[in-house]
């Protein structure tokens, strides 16, 4: 029952390939365990989770371990796409440009040039 909740968590933990992941049922809890490749896959997971259960669900207990706590995420840019939007995405504010512009001045020497196929690195706030 709890495990068919959570069935859409699940399916997001598997397009992640979270690593080492692994789910039990005891004691009527859903207990999920895991590691994902980013801070960013790891909001996602737990925004999936409150989608269902709540700020603070009592049926399911959640350890998601993050791999790569370098970076918030890595981007691939798509054609139409500007810093703004991409901020937007990953902060909720297109302000915060600025913070990926200055973590990607190595290939990045304009913040209004940026082209598709170029990997961004999303820095952590």
């Amino acid at each position: 029952m709890v495990k068919a909740k959570y069935q859409s968590v699940l399916d997001l933990g598997e397009t992640l390939n979270i690593e080492n992941g692994d789910v039990k049922v005891e004691d009527g809890k859903l207990k999920i365990w895991g590691t994902t490749k980013t801070q960013y896959e790891k909001d996602l997971l737990w925004d999936a989770i409150k989608a269902v259960g709540g700020d603070s669900p009592s049926d399911i207990m959640a350890d998601i371990k993050v791999a790569d706590t370098s970076v918030y995420t890595r981007h691939t840019v798509k054609s139409g796409e500007t810093l703004g939007k991409i901020a937007k995405q990953y902060y909720g504010n297109p302000a915060k440009y600025q913070a990926i512009f200055e973590a990607n001045s190595d290939i990045l020497k304009n913040p209004d040039l940026i082209h598709p196929d170029q990997e961004l690195i999303i820095p952590n706030l």
